[in-house]
């Protein structure tokens, strides 16, 4: 076991070291590794000035650390327990209370249960208060530019001493994750535009999901809701969260009187993972007492 650890902290250690140095590298080579990925974004129509403008920023960089944890072996796994602990029952009772109104009118607009809606942003984002620290458009940017097989080529020569991932591996998972990532950057532009917002100020999980409810950029386009009526789409909203949760699960089957197969399956397409729902639904049911 003890051989098992050290393994893996100098795997994590070597990953970190790998990142750090691509990193700084990319700060100051921005253009070689969008290149590509700025003249696709171009010829589907996205206006040329806006697009060049938006990656000559100084916060735009290659995301190294980020994406590298799409191909670097965890061994830790997700603890959706710690939800059901009694203080954070606590506390997302008294944020169901906090913000009774807008639960209350999410239920009447979508017939899903407040404490559904609760027991999501608690496991999402522990109610707002963690929304990640990666850059979105950062993220989604670097992902996409894996289409290019030059700069696919870079990231493996930088993180194949610290995977577990053969390169057979990594090109698929590259293919399929570039092809993904680029969909949801095209989504990310057309919602800040619409919302008249800055997309490289958008911070989230290194998967590129944002806000309080952790909406990928698709979702944010077509299912998030202005749920204060200020005539804006805001993803780090309070308001708009708990309107976009239920506008969401609305849209995947939840309906008022759901059964317990439904809710479940409801659920599901919010997070693939059974041990995910079954949190949920049991945070959901400790939230009635």
């Amino acid at each position: 076991m003890k051989r098992i650890r050290i393994g893996y902290i100098l795997v994590l250690t070597l990953f970190l070291a790998a990142c750090s140095t691509l990193q700084s590298r990319g700060a100051a080579q921005d253009s070689p590794h969008f290149k590509t990925l700025q003249q696709r974004l171009i010829a589907d129509g996205f206006a040329e000035n806006r697009i060049r403008e938006l990656y000559a920023k100084p916060s735009v960089s290659f995301d190294v650390k980020s994406v590298s944890q799409y191909f670097v072996h965890k061994e830790s796994k997700l603890n959706y327990d710690q939800f059901t602990d009694p203080d954070q029952i606590r506390n997302a009772k008294a944020y169901m209370e906090t913000y009774k109104r807008e639960m209350v009118a999410a239920e009447q607009a979508y017939g899903v249960s407040r404490r559904v809606i609760t027991a999501i942003l608690l496991v999402e984002t522990r109610l707002g208060t963690y929304l990640g620290k990666s850059s979105v458009f950062n993220t989604l940017s670097t992902m996409a530019a894996l289409a290019d097989k030059e700069v696919r080529k870079m990231l493996w020569s930088q993180i194949s001493g610290t995977t577990n991932f053969s390169k057979e591996e990594y090109e698929a998972k590259a293919d399929k994750k570039s092809g993904w990532a680029y969909d949801e950057l095209k989504a990310l532009l057309k919602y800040a535009d619409r919302e008249k917002s800055d997309p490289t100020e958008f911070v989230g999980s290194y998967a590129g999901a944002m806000g309080i409810c952790q909406f990928m950029p698709s979702n944010a386009l077509t299912l998030a809701r202005d749920g204060n009526d200020d005539g804006k789409v805001d993803m780090f909203n309070a308001s708009d969260a708990i309107m976009s949760v239920a506008s969401y699960l609305n849209n995947y089957g939840w309906y008022s009187g759901i059964d317990e197969k439904g809710a479940y399956d409801a659920v599901y397409h919010y997070n693939h993972s059974s041990y995910y729902v079954k949190t949920i639904l049991k945070v959901a049911q400790l939230l009635k007492g």
